[in-house]
């Protein structure tokens, strides 16, 4: 007989409608920084993670997998480049950079959407 340690459950993922808010909250920085206004009100962006949460729900698990491999890059990068623009904003704001930043982060928001219908 061996011994052998139980198999550990394995860890939920998180929340794919927390995760994309948090994405959203990223943005809205980047927004501000590019100086832009809000591209979406607090109540919208609330029934957009509902909708996330619903629609993964609903997904097939490679739909599942495939977008939570997008969320977690996209975090990646997305800090990256939050760092980054914090971190050059000591003279006069880097507008450009955040713009194009914010331009990319919305594009990939939406394929996240897209991904779980």
């Amino acid at each position: 007989m061996t011994h052998q340690a139980p198999p550990s459950p394995a860890a939920a993922p998180a929340d794919p409608g927390r995760q994309v808010a948090q994405l959203r909250e990223a943005l809205r920085l980047v927004e501000r920084i590019a100086g832009r206004p809000d591209s979406a009100s607090h109540e919208s962006r609330l029934d957009e993670a509902a909708r996330i949460s619903e629609a993964y729900a609903r997904a097939l698990p490679i739909a599942q997998r495939r977008f939570e491999a997008l969320v977690a890059e996209t975090a990646l990068w997305a800090a990256a480049g939050v760092e980054a623009l914090l971190a050059a904003e000591d003279g006069a704001p880097p507008r450009a950079a955040a713009a194009r930043l914010a331009a990319t982060l919305e594009r990939t928001l939406s394929e996240m959407a897209t991904l779980l219908r």
